[in-house]
């Protein structure tokens, strides 16, 4: 097994669940010391915790609901308390909402971007003030293909996703100076979590069994699959890469259609 991150103090946000308990595994597998893990959810912290130290990292758990700016703020706050030195962080949280854009509720409109957006920027901003003073680091954010095109329903988190491209790419030519890398994740649909609330266990335990055809590569993403795409942004490897929305989708955003045979 690879060591890379040996040392290192990693913060993931929505690591009780999905792409974000994978990948803050990932990095206790490669050596990371504190995995400062961020959730809403205390039961998926504490399910998440032993995990972690079973693959040889430090777990600290932080309870609290990111749709708040400043607990974004105080995240940070309590990990940098633990040590100031904070090499990379994952800001992985998502909240969404299946709405039509006619009918949709201010109050939906204004959580989605609170979480998908506002407390991605409260995080690495903070995080990346932390890592200028001492020598530099990685923020990574999960986009989405939504980012790329939308789905009925979901503009919101589409909007959202498209800004923290954006927001990544700012930081990355701001804080290249810092000698800081800013970088996303765009994962495509996901047996995850977060999919299973979105359309039940039952459809998702079809499409596990039989594929999902609306990816050329037949199946949906394995959280695996995108905590192996930010352990490579993450680490020295990918040192001169900065500013990208690195595609993890199995071919579904390459294929454009296919001629009708009727």
């Amino acid at each position: 097994m690879s060591h890379r991150f040996e040392g290192k103090n990693i913060l993931v946000t929505g690591a009780g669940s999905g792409f974000g308990r994978r990948t803050a595994q990932r990095f206790a597998e490669e050596g990371a010391n504190n995995l400062y893990l961020v959730d809403y959810n205390q039961d998926r912290l504490d399910a998440t915790a032993p995990t972690i130290e079973e693959r040889g990292g430090n777990p600290i758990k932080i309870c609290s609901d990111l749709s708040k700016m400043e607990n974004a703020a105080t995240a940070v706050a309590a990990a940098l308390e633990v040590d100031p030195k904070l090499d990379v962080l994952v800001s992985n949280a998502a909240a969404w909402v299946n709405e039509d854009f006619i009918e949709m509720k201010d109050d939906s409109w204004r959580r989605v971007l609170s979480v998908n957006l506002d407390a991605y920027y409260v995080l690495a901003q903070r995080a990346a003030r932390a890592m200028k003073e001492t020598g530099g680091g990685v923020i990574l954010f999960t986009s989405s293909i939504s980012s790329l095109g939308h789905g009925r329903g979901f503009t919101a988190y589409g909007v959202a996703k498209a800004g923290l491209v954006s927001l990544a790419k700012g930081i990355a030519v701001e804080c290249a100076q810092y000698n800081i890398r800013a970088n996303c994740v765009s994962p495509g649909p996901a047996d995850t979590q977060q999919s299973v609330d979105l359309v039940g266990e039952e459809l998702m335990e079809k499409w596990r069994g039989e594929g999902f055809p609306v990816v050329p590569m037949n199946r949906l993403a394995y959280d695996t699959d995108i905590a192996d795409a930010f352990l490579y942004l993450a680490s020295d490897e990918a040192k001169y890469v900065n500013g990208i929305n690195l595609i993890v989708d199995g071919g579904l955003t390459a294929q454009a259609y296919d001629v009708p045979s009727s």
